[in-house]
């Protein structure tokens, strides 16, 4: 349905189009969530989910410009805010005393996916934007790795929303080989559970790939995962030297490189998480899955607004090498760390 005339003139005050637009992507993702309960959708998730229905409303309705501010207000804001909730998630303390050897091996898994990736995006030729945000996807931890980055390195919101879909896409065909995989190779559970936490995308993809081996292989790749998870802020920080130490003639045609305050935001919700609630503050652990559920679905209606910058033409001429480089990428790093467990 294109967005007309008259449905224009029903928001007329910026107040009104600034919700009228959130309401937007919160509509969109709301389709996304339930796309992604549908068979075969359900292994991709809603944040991919929603940016499918994002692009496909943009190719056929064009963008909704009356309704930009509030689809930006997602796209931006609410996403810090879904980086910040997703602090919660990490618990420090298990990294530091059960997980080292895991978060040494993650270092590894993130440096590899980076240098791989930018040398095989120079030898296809590659869009080095989305090149880059896929080689820090598959080694940190999928698209909230993307989302975390992308403005620090000045990424475009296109960029950023066909590096979620690609991840998401590459993730799952990967997670559900590992599945397949399983039963042939010749790994303990705990060995496989390892395996997948440090080469698999998104906690989603390991979490649907590690289950099938039982409670322990789980806990395993997850804590592997978490890992990676917590190299996402000193990544962020590195990425912020390296573009403030750019040449001098490539900083006057850009923005100063604005510190990512929701950083602190998450570090401080990590650290509420590993030390405050459950020791301090006595929490139901259903508490803590509803504000994952909500950081879950501020960040889909965030890739609402990324989707909606994307066209097929650029995704065309701009996406197959990337997505070809992540492949050999991702292949070379399952092969690599199933030889060193």
């Amino acid at each position: 349905m294109e967005y007309s005339e008259t449905s224009a003139h029903i928001v007329k005050s910026p107040r009104l189009q600034w919700l009228a637009g959130i309401a937007f992507t919160f509509f969109i993702a709301l389709l996304g969530l339930g796309l992604s309960k549908l068979p075969g959708f359900d292994h991709i998730g809603p944040l991919a989910s929603a940016i499918l229905i994002a692009v496909g409303y943009r190719q056929v309705s064009g963008y909704p410009e009356k309704l930009r501010s509030g689809i930006e207000f997602s796209a931006k804001k609410l996403l810090r805010f879904a980086i910040i909730l997703y602090g919660l998630k990490l618990n420090i303390d298990v990294i530091f005393h059960q997980g080292l050897p895991l978060l040494v091996r993650g270092i590894g898994t993130v440096a590899f996916s980076i240098v791989v990736m930018y040398a095989l995006s120079k030898w296809l030729k590659a869009d080095a934007s989305i090149s880059l945000l896929l080689g820090i996807g598959t080694g940190v931890c999928g698209a909230a790795a993307i989302a975390a980055i992308s403005p620090i390195v000045k990424s475009k919101e296109e960029d950023t929303a066909i590096s979620v879909g690609i991840i998401a896409l590459m993730g799952t065909l990967f997670s559900i080989l590992y599945t397949v995989l399983r039963p042939l190779l010749p790994l303990s559970d705990t060995n496989y559970g390892m395996w997948a936490g440090i080469s698999l995308h998104e906690i989603a993809h390991v979490a649907l790939a590690g289950a099938p081996a039982g409670q322990d292989a789980l806990e395993v790749a997850l804590l592997a995962k978490l890992g990676r998870v917590f190299l996402l802020v000193p990544l962020c920080f590195i990425f912020m030297y390296g573009m403030k130490k750019r040449s001098p003639e490539k900083q006057k045609n850009s923005a100063k490189v604005e510190f990512p305050w929701f950083l602190i935001g998450f570090i401080i919700t990590s650290l509420i998480g590993s030390y405050v609630l459950g020791d301090i503050i006595p929490i139901p652990s259903q508490v803590l899955d509803d504000i994952s559920n909500v950081s879950t679905y501020f960040l889909t209606m965030a890739m609402v607004g990324l989707g909606l910058n994307v066209s097929f033409s650029t995704l065309k001429n701009r996406a197959l090498r990337p997505l070809i480089a992540m492949a050999l990428t991702s292949i070379l790093l399952s092969v690599l760390t199933f030889f060193t467990l």
